[in-house]
């Protein structure tokens, strides 16, 4: 592992993988040793295109040759980012017809309970246990892991929670609460998808009261679950959505969408409500531009399907207890976080990307880029299982 790496670039933990990237390409990343690696995580879920991605890549350099930054988000009127928003628009139920471009998913959601405070004039969040939003303060204070924001105290005040698909908890949604905000899948509890129209309880009891219904959709977002959107599987529409990884095809991007008289709640009382300094940067709002046409102009979003259909037929072992999930945002769950543990590491040691999933120890994740064919898929699968026997004989 390079030893620069470890001394002058800050850490998120004691023991990071630690590879060193030359280049990738397709499904692929290539270490500096020449080794190659089959991804299947996407950047988690971020590289929905996959590596160098030529459409995306020819939108960035287009836009290079004309300009980069050169205005703070809301004050010149940029093409990339204009036909971006207005693209997006076209492919999102009414009343979602309004895009604040960002930087990352957390800042989106910041930008979010903002907006659900400043509509509604009330203060209370909800949101869930094991929830996952991001880790700027804001965010934090709706994430639903105590372990992992007790050091960070005190958060901001008027939080609660509830337990996602526990339909008796919807009672804490009263005429005090701004918002709750929700994972349209849960993700870093375990790609736990709702059930018996859970979203669907939550938007009836949202306009019962007069909360703003928030969903999350970072990380099923941009066709990872055969839709544009994950909510769009359940017969609901949000009042806010909050967007950011896969949108960006692998560059950093965030955003969040609501109707058009919310969204313009932030330009005044006070003025600049939200405010960024490089949100809808001309090079960024081309890739995503790129991006979204790509997934919405092919079938990506029907295979993404039929592929959920491969690796389930072929991921079957005695240590996975299930697979969790829907299209590409899929966890194989295994007995235990040792065997979890185990089958990540050995697997990249035979040139399979795998990771972990942030609350549930058991899950393995997997999160190839849409693009991905069934050919690796099943040059995946086979490592899988390959390492999985051989876990299995040892013991």
């Amino acid at each position: 592992m390079n030893t620069d790496f470890l001394k002058y670039q800050a850490q998120t933990s004691p023991y990071p993988l630690g590879m060193e990237v030359s280049h990738a390409v397709g499904s692929y990343i290539y270490d500096t040793n020449s080794k190659r690696y089959l991804d299947f995580v996407a950047g988690v879920s971020a590289c929905a295109l996959g590596h160098q991605h030529p459409r995306v890549n020819q939108a960035i350099k287009d836009q290079l040759d004309k300009y980069s930054h050169v205005m703070v988000y809301g004050e010149y009127s940029q093409s990339p980012a204009v036909e971006y928003c207005k693209l997006l628009a076209s492919l999102l139920p009414a009343p979602l017809d309004t895009t604040y471009l960002v930087n990352s998913g957390t800042e989106a959601i910041e930008g979010a309970l903002k907006l659900a405070r400043r509509t509604t004039g009330r203060s209370q969040l909800i949101s869930c246990h094991n929830a996952y939003h991001g880790n700027t303060m804001g965010s934090m204070s709706v994430m639903g892991f105590e372990e992992r924001k007790q050091i960070f105290r005190p958060l901001i005040p008027d939080v609660d929670f509830i337990t996602f698909n526990n339909e008796e908890d919807l009672q804490k949604i009263t005429n005090k609460t701004a918002g709750i905000i929700l994972e349209t899948i849960q993700g870093g509890a375990g790609f736990i998808q709702p059930h018996n129209d859970f979203l669907k309880k939550v938007r009836e009891r949202c306009t019962e009261v007069g909360a703003m219904m928030i969903l999350d959709e970072i990380q099923p977002g941009f066709g990872r679950t055969g839709k544009l959107f994950g909510f769009q599987n359940y017969d609901v529409v949000p009042d806010i959505v909050v967007m950011g990884k896969g949108m960006g095809g692998g560059m950093p991007v965030g955003a969040f969408t609501a109707s058009s008289a919310m969204m313009e709640l932030l330009s005044h009382d006070p003025k600049l409500g939200h405010i960024t300094t490089f949100g809808g940067h001309p090079v960024i709002a081309s890739a995503c531009l790129a991006t979204l046409q790509e997934i919405t102009e092919t079938n990506l979003m029907a295979e993404a399907m039929e592929k959920e259909k491969l690796l389930r037929s072929l991921l079957v072992h005695p240590l996975i207890e299930e697979i969790r999930g829907k299209g590409l945002m899929l966890a194989a769950m295994t007995k235990s976080a040792d065997i979890t543990n185990e089958v990540i590491l050995k697997c990249q040691d035979k040139g399979l990307i795998l990771f972990w999933l942030l609350f549930e120890g058991c899950a393995i994740r997997i999160t190839p880029p849409l693009t991905i064919s069934k050919e690796e898929i099943r040059e995946g699968c086979s490592i899988i299982l390959e390492v999985m026997d051989g876990i299995l004989n040892k013991n």
